[in-house]
């Protein structure tokens, strides 16, 4: 793939010489051949030239659901790819939310093949446990040879100490990240949203912030015991920000993220009864909400997520108590990050995570391979259906009003840009 893009400015505060420059790159064969101030126009060689065009580094994202295998009415791994490519997105992990759950190298083979060939790679994570039940620990070494690029039964917290433990050394051996999702399930109960004001005037069951803290407390001394590496998906209470950055200063190997919408919408979202709203875990308050950002900001969380989930509408649209969580935020997350922070500290936050899980995080230097994401920060829009390549149209920021749209992707030996 050749390609010239014009007149780009680019965002990467990594590299301080080209950092809000604006340069032409020419790609030749997938890599940067050459950056500078003006290229001349290459023989057979397309032109990339948008107004207000803007670049960074590719972008990433830790936790993405698409539903192939088993839930293709939600969404394909290819549609899914072209959209993560068209949100900006050039690597993903895919979670283990499907049927068959991903136990062993050759259900991991499947996803791999499925998702060969597309601008945007896709890395697998593996089932902690058998079939995602918690009772016994999957086949985590043959996951790890087949390219699980970590273990974690998506949304189902272990309420086995000693199986967190056993994983915890086990994984050492080879050294693989553990995922544990931070829910205390016998004091979540029956609930279903936050457990607060507006749940009780709502008459929803609740799930107090406790849920979360205890089991983060206990993974934490877990980890203190065991060593190893653990990271916890999704965190959205104060406190849990709070036992995090205590875990850090002691020196425990321990990662967490937050999900785009946990950020930037509260409970009092839930006053509609949207089911889009109802997600797991579930928004909290505007003090939780603040607490997450300054986590964000000095560095106790370490990376945001779209936690993208597809549910299709025969599971949305019925009584709020029976309808699927999930919400899709690939194509909503550089716009609404736009609503709490500034350009470079949205690209910041949209480009950091791959060191944890054993990726390479790329360069944008001449002899590197192109991994972009092109966009226009300044484009002001409602988001609605129309906006969306997603099979599956569950978003709980539809008619929002957001700040920037994503051109595409320059990524793998490939371009996947919007018309």
């Amino acid at each position: 793939m050749n390609l010239l893009v014009k007149n780009a400015t680019i965002i990467c505060p990594q590299e301080k010489a080209l950092h809000q420059k604006k340069r032409d790159l020419y790609i030749k064969n997938g890599r940067i051949e050459k950056i500078a101030a003006n290229i001349d126009s290459q023989k057979n060689t397309p032109e990339v030239s948008f107004p207000n065009l803007h670049l960074s580094l590719g972008w990433f994202d830790s936790s993405v659901s698409f539903g192939e295998p088993g839930y293709e009415e939600r969404e394909t791994i290819s549609n899914g790819l072209k959209v993560a490519a068209k949100s900006g997105f050039t690597d993903i992990l895919l979670n283990t939310n499907t049927n068959p759950i991903p136990n062993t190298g050759a259900d991991l083979g499947f996803l791999k093949d499925k998702a060969k060939n597309f601008a945007t790679r896709l890395y697998p994570y593996g089932s902690l446990t058998v079939n995602g039940k918690g009772e016994a620990l999957a086949e985590l070494f043959d996951m790890k040879n087949a390219g699980a690029i970590a273990f974690y039964d998506y949304k189902t917290s272990i309420t086995n100490s000693n199986l967190l433990k056993i994983a915890l050394l086990y994984a050492q051996n080879f050294d693989g990240l553990v995922c544990s999702f931070p829910e205390d399930r016998a004091i979540r109960g029956k609930g279903i949203v936050h457990e607060g004001e507006v749940s009780t005037k709502q008459g929803l069951k609740g799930i107090p912030s406790l849920a979360e803290e205890l089991q983060i407390a206990r993974d934490l001394f877990i980890l203190e015991y065991t060593g190893g590496k653990l990271h916890i998906p999704t965190v959205s209470t104060a406190g849990a920000v709070k036992l995090i950055a205590d875990a850090k200063k002691k020196g425990l190997d321990v990662t967490a993220s937050v999900a785009v919408h946990n950020l930037i919408a509260t409970d009092e979202s839930l006053a509609s009864f949207d089911t889009n709203f109802k997600v797991k875990p579930p928004l909290r308050t505007k003090k939780d909400a603040t607490a997450l950002l300054k986590g964000l900001q000095n560095g106790t969380l370490d990376f945001v997520t779209t936690d993208h989930s597809p549910i299709d509408i025969e599971e949305k649209r019925i009584e709020f108590d029976n309808a699927v969580y999930g919400s899709i935020g690939l194509e909503s997350a550089f716009g609404a990050l736009q609503q709490l922070c500034d350009l470079e500290t949205t690209i910041t936050h949209l480009t950091k995570g791959r060191e944890r899980f054993g990726i390479e995080t790329p360069k944008l230097k001449e002899g590197e391979p192109a991994n972009l994401t092109l966009f226009n920060p300044d484009t002001e829009y409602e988001f609605s259906k129309e906006d969306m390549l997603s099979k599956s149209k569950n978003s709980m920021f539809l008619g929002q009003s957001l700040k920037g749209k994503v051109i595409g992707v320059i990524s793998n030996g490939k371009k996947q840009l919007h018309d």
